[in-house]
């Protein structure tokens, strides 16, 4: 079964330049499709901290996408780990999640910070952060992931 989905708003301001690391500070507008929703179809999100994310590597190619084993970021030094093991453009769709901090509701413009997308990117989805929907449990993860991203949320100097 094939499914179609539309686009519920884009990026519209924030970080322009693609990079792997230094998105610390970095704040972003989404701005919803005026000609799709109504005002209130946002009310009660700001008593929300954090929004869920869907949006799209728009700027990838689809020729990109690889799916077989790999070392993250080509660093030998780290396993070959296969495509659903990595959060990167190289995924099937090259759709991404990600959990911002929601800062402020201006009608259908949403700012928002450490948002790890750039502008022009595409928004399928979003909604609020449950935390009692979070991970249950112990969270477990290989020592790689850690070391990948140590600058991921620095601020770029």
């Amino acid at each position: 079964m094939m499914l179609e989905i539309e686009p519920i708003g884009e990026v519209v301001e924030g970080r322009t330049e693609v990079a792997d690391d230094y998105w610390g500070g970095v704040e972003s507008v989404i701005q919803l499709d005026e000609a799709k929703f109504p005002s209130d179809s946002v009310q009660g999100l700001e008593e929300f901290s954090h929004l869920v994310v869907v949006w799209h590597f728009n700027l990838a190619s689809p020729a990109d996408v690889e799916y077989h084993a790999r070392s993250p970021r080509g660093n030998p030094l780290w396993p070959a780990t296969g495509t659903f093991a990595h959060r990167n453009h190289r995924r099937p769709n090259q759709l991404a999640q990600s959990v911002p901090r929601l800062l402020a509701i201006d009608g259908l413009r949403l700012r928002v910070t450490d948002l790890d997308a750039v502008v022009g990117s595409t928004i399928y989805d979003l909604s609020p952060y449950f935390q009692t929907m979070g991970p249950r449990g112990t969270v477990r993860e290989p020592t790689w992931p850690g070391e990948m991203l140590a600058d991921y949320w620095s601020a770029k100097s």
